[in-house]
């Protein structure tokens, strides 16, 4: 395992990630679309065709318990997400679950293993027969399923159990890192990082679920949806997920990001997650006032280091197209 962890500028060529904060809900059963429709916001119904889809997993009021990748494997459903968003979500989808035919299940047997950088297609290439990309982003070969997920960098998941997942791990000649690093693609590429403390507390615009193709407004009813449909239609959200970087500073899940407003400091946001580089550079994922603008000056709250805002991969835009 490789200590040092880089900042997103240092990020070698091709790379490997240990996920072992990463987990699922998997779901299985003859009523498996049709429970899991009602209760996600992506469109389940089009997985079949799709074959990964961002989506999130709310209550009743429109709070997302989890943000999530969803794709199949062996018959299931898999619910890839952060195992610090797996109690609650898993509790909520067996509580409702009871009434259909379907087993909801936090899987116990697979591990996951990133390869990435702007290499790693070719690394892929070397590695396995088929590598998969946009347009087939899930392969299976024999029991390993491989997930393409594009962004500025490059990133493959590789699934698999852990015995078989570990042996392949080591053999990889390329740096091989810890999770922490998982975490610095996730806030760059602007997908929400849900720890415990923020479970039920955002709804899915404010994670930007909406600009990631997370939400469907055309599926029907589902956990929530009336929260959703209204932020989107009555432009009622004023949140949203931004990454923001900064220089010797620390910072925390659960810290405040202020804002300068004259000579005083107010409250701006919340840390949601961090990633701190070897080198002192830090980065944040945070939810800000979706107006926020880059002449802002922010600083994690009591701290004197500036944040500075990145560029996230896409487009906030929270109009209705």
């Amino acid at each position: 395992m490789n200590n040092n962890l880089p900042s997103y500028d240092e990020l070698p060529e091709v790379f490997a990630i240990n996920l072992n904060s990463i987990g699922a809900i998997t779901l299985a059963g003859e009523e498996q679309i049709k429970y899991l429709q009602g209760q996600v916001t992506c469109d389940v119904a089009s997985l079949a065709n799709e074959k990964l889809l961002n989506g999130a997993h709310c209550n009743a009021k429109g709070k997302v318990f989890s943000a999530f990748r969803l794709l199949e494997r062996d018959n299931k459903f898999f619910l890839i997400q952060p195992i610090s968003s797996i109690t609650q979500s898993l509790a909520e989808l067996k509580k409702f679950g009871v009434f259909a035919k379907v087993e909801i299940v936090e899987d116990t047997e697979l591990a996951y293993l990133a390869i990435a950088g702007q290499q790693a297609s070719v690394k892929m290439a070397a590695l396995f027969q088929q590598v998969p990309d946009a347009l087939s982003p899930v392969i299976h070969e024999n029991n390993t399923t491989l997930v393409y997920i594009a962004g500025n960098i490059d990133r493959y998941l590789v699934i698999d159990n852990a015995a078989k997942l570990s042996t392949f791990t080591a053999t990889l000649d390329c740096p091989v890192y810890n999770d922490a690093v998982w975490n610095l693609l996730e806030i760059t590429a602007g997908f929400p990082l849900l720890s415990q403390q923020y479970v039920a507390e955002y709804v899915p615009q404010m994670l930007n679920l909406q600009a990631i193709n997370g939400i469907s407004f055309t599926k029907g009813c589902y956990l929530g949806q009336e929260t959703v449909a209204r932020m989107q239609y009555l432009g009622k959200n004023k949140r949203a997920l931004f990454a923001l970087t900064g220089k010797d500073m620390e910072a925390s899940v659960g810290d405040i990001i202020e804002k300068k407003l004259g000579e005083n400091w107010r409250k701006a946001g919340d840390v949601l997650a961090t990633y701190q580089a070897s080198d002192q550079q830090s980065y944040i994922q945070g939810v800000l006032a979706n107006d926020i603008d880059d002449a802002t000056e922010l600083r994690i709250k009591a701290q004197t280091s500036n944040l500075t805002l990145l560029p996230l991969p896409y487009k906030l835009n929270t109009d209705i197209e």
